[in-house]
């Protein structure tokens, strides 16, 4: 096999990377097809979402001593711990697409306003899809911050292109990589997959985080899907319970076409107890209509997810843009 089959990456075949393409050991196929796409635009129904939403932003502190996790909207969020701040999946961008002018739109501002962010040490960088790798606002965090990028394999490649000079890197499933201030980032196995072009799907991989601190750790699934759910007793076999667990909880229907890849969030509180986390706290939802559900369903369906549980509600809140969360004991309510 040529080495350019990938423009990503050039590495030994795995148990999740065949060589050209990465892939989900034991897990159900991501890959859906041009007739599996038309059947769900022309037989399923999506819900009418609202163009906006009000949101009151935060200014949040330059440095927290302790652990706590700011949502700016969707998979963004700003974790600050310990004295480290940290970025997940940093979207500002008002759509998320290639094209400024085209695609899904942002209903939801962001939390936190882009010129209102304290220094951030470092970014992690779940996978290469637009919702989630935003070329645009890296730019800018890379030009006013001059974060360390954190990313699975073949997105440093990714990065590099797109923002010369920045500071990129990457690892596979189960690295550890350390982040400066007595910070340590994990590379997490995750039920997704990649595309950022119409030809190269599963050429990078796809990750969550475990950010261990001196004040806790934190975990940030970025997207997945539940499947058996080892990966999470994995997570908790190794790694012990994580103080904060920030969890997907929309994209989800139509279950058919997204159930593999985005967990819809009765499975997000299966992993709540997989992971015996102190507290969770509900992304990827409310911000960019990317799937079926009415916006404000996610919220309403991890309630009754919580209740048949008999979990506290305010042990897994849905995170709202410009709220902060702590873990459980420590005042931790959205503030």
């Amino acid at each position: 096999m040529p080495r350019s089959a990938n423009p990503y990456y050039s590495g030994p075949p795995s148990d999740h990377f065949d060589g050209l393409r990465f892939f989900n050991p034991d897990h159900a196929l991501t890959d859906r097809g041009f007739r599996d796409l038309l059947r769900w635009k022309l037989k399923e129904r999506a819900a009418a979402w609202p163009r906006s939403i009000p949101v009151r932003q935060t200014v949040p502190d330059a440095r927290v001593a302790g652990l706590r996790a700011t949502i700016v909207g969707h998979a963004s969020v700003l974790i600050q711990a310990g004295g480290i701040n940290v970025l997940t999946d940093p979207v500002w961008s008002e759509r998320a697409s290639p094209f400024p002018f085209l695609g899904p739109r942002r209903v939801w501002a962001p939390g936190i306003a882009f010129e209102a962010l304290p220094h951030i040490d470092a970014v992690l960088l779940s996978h290469n899809h637009y919702d989630h790798m935003d070329v645009a606002t890296l730019r800018r965090l890379n030009m006013q911050h001059r974060p360390l990028l954190v990313a699975p394999l073949g997105n440093d490649a990714i990065l590099r292109r797109a923002i010369p000079g920045a500071r990129v890197a990457s690892g596979d499933w189960w690295a550890r990589i350390d982040i400066g201030k007595g910070g340590e980032v994990t590379i997490m196995p995750a039920y997704h997959w990649s595309a950022r072009t119409g030809r190269d799907r599963r050429m990078a991989l796809w990750c969550g985080f475990l950010l261990s601190t001196d004040a806790g750790s934190a975990y940030f699934a970025g997207d997945t899907g539940y499947g058996d759910g080892r990966i999470f007793r994995e997570m908790r076999r190794r790694f012990g319970r994580p103080e904060l667990a920030l969890i997907p909880v929309g994209s989800y229907a139509p279950r058919w076409f997204m159930r593999a890849q985005h967990t819809d969030p009765g499975e997000a509180v299966q992993i709540l107890e997989d992971l015996e986390a102190v507290r969770a706290v509900g992304i990827h939802w409310g911000v960019f209509q990317l799937t079926d559900e009415r916006r404000d369903e996610p919220p309403e369906l991890l309630l009754q997810a919580l209740a048949r549980r008999s979990i506290a509600k305010d042990l897994f809140p849905a995170g709202e843009p410009g709220l902060s969360y702590e873990p459980a004991g420590s005042g931790g309510r959205g503030r």
